[in-house]
């Protein structure tokens, strides 16, 4: 195994060090107090259960706490804070959290309580190698689990206090940046779905609760027949063959990473569908109408739908959501089983919102600009997450290669603005 990283912070050109955990931190477990004993519970000493680290990287606040005497009366010890690194060692090996508050565990725990010449957040950025190497030598019968003596045997490279302060300040700089770009992501979610409740009128309303200025009418509600015309043109002129993907919109066959076979002979048959139209299979409605993000051709299966005073926007949220599905769509269904089918007839009975079509415009162009904000934080999220595990595989040392980068004290890392 190499002993230096192929990328260090500039300055630094020592070898790493093999130790074992053992050699850099004292390993501890916990237990339980008697759950039968209501003095040992509901105190004021954290306690922690291996399901409530999950993804996180810092614990505060434990779910459940327990008492002076239920700490004395157990094998749960006090763990202290900020040189504590939590690690589960049963029932999912290998989630780690840096403790931030003194605290005890069960015994679902063999916890690394650090040296001080051991930066946590190093520690906390191997958790990946740490739980590889703990997965590979557990053992159990019912489940799998890790001892504190086989974990405190486990070998792994150590370079110096002033390295590992480098590395572990710059994976917590990197850990924050994917931490706010995901809470970007889940807080649009979160106010998309809020507003989607407030900007469709509830049963029996003919407005909705938010609306943009300048509009005032009552919303009509017309049969979807009315609204969006089923058509089966055929004359599609070496248009691609699309197929609907898992997670919405539409993508070339012969594109598909699902390999989708079906017999070229037969397009002729295929009727044509354009970008922004709306497609439903007599078997497949479960998710409600999806929308073509292409222009193409599709399945005889698939019915197509097509509005030309209608913004698919605003109709595609409409289209998924639970009132559509589960009270408009589902009374229309028939067959037991796999057997199930929509009655397209029905379907084109049933009443949906149809207010001007500039207030469906206002409200398509809201809605895709909280789409835009999603996909935009979600994809900073997943690059960062990508930059992240290519520095992790190239800042410790590994047997590949011993091609040796620098970085400078001044390099950092990426910073998207609201604006991108």
């Amino acid at each position: 195994m190499g002993n230096r990283p192929n990328i260090r912070f500039k300055g630094f050109d020592d070898d790493w060090e093999q130790r074992k955990v053992f050699d850099v931190a004292e390993v501890v477990g916990g237990g339980t107090p008697s759950t039968t004993n209501p003095e040992y519970w509901d105190g004021d000493i954290n306690w922690y259960a291996p399901a409530e680290i999950g993804e996180k990287i810092y614990v505060d606040s434990s779910e459940r706490k327990i008492t002076k005497l239920g700490l004395e009366k157990s094998s749960a010890k006090i763990l202290p804070a900020h040189k504590t690194v939590l690690f589960t060692s049963r029932a999912g090996i290998g989630n780690t959290a840096i403790l931030r508050t003194p605290a005890a565990t069960n015994q679902g725990f063999q916890s690394m309580v650090l040296h001080d010449d051991i930066n946590p957040y190093f520690v906390f950025s191997m958790t990946d190698m740490i739980k590889g190497k703990a997965e590979r030598v557990a053992s159990g019968s019912t489940f799998a689990e890790i001892s504190g003596k086989m974990l405190g045997n486990l070998e792994f490279m150590f370079p110096s206090k002033d390295e590992q302060d480098k590395i572990g300040c710059y994976f917590e700089f990197f850990d924050n940046l994917i931490t706010l770009h995901q809470r970007k992501c889940d807080e649009t979610k979160e106010l998309k779905k809020f507003m989607l409740q407030k900007m469709f009128p509830k049963n029996g309303e003919k407005v909705p609760e938010i609306r943009f200025s300048g509009f005032t009418d009552d919303w009509e509600q017309r049969k979807l027949g009315e609204v969006f015309e089923e058509y089966s043109e055929k004359n599609h002129e070496e248009l691609p063959a699309l197929t609907i993907i898992q997670g919405g919109g539409t993508v070339r066959r012969d594109e598909s990473d699902r390999a989708i076979q079906y017999d070229k002979a037969s397009l002729s048959s295929y009727k044509m569908v354009r970008k922004d139209d709306f497609i439903m299979h007599l078997r497949s409605f479960e998710g409600g109408l999806e929308k073509a993000t292409c222009d193409g051709i599709i399945s005889p299966a698939y019915h197509t739908f097509h509005g030309d005073e209608a913004d698919s926007r605003f109709y595609y949220a409409f289209f998924r959501s639970y009132d559509f599905i589960k009270r408009k769509l589902v009374p229309h269904i028939y067959g037991i089983r796999d057997g199930k089918s929509i009655d397209v007839d029905g379907l084109k009975s049933i009443m949906v919102p149809y207010p001007s079509y500039d207030e469906q415009k206002k409200i398509g162009d809201f809605l895709e600009e909280m789409d835009n904000l999603i996909t935009l934080h979600q994809r900073k999220c997943d690059d960062l997450k990508q930059m992240k595990k290519y520095m992790l595989q190239n800042m410790f040392p590994s047997a590949k290669g011993n091609k040796i980068a620098c970085i400078s004290d001044n390099t950092t890392l990426p910073i998207y603005s609201d604006g991108e």
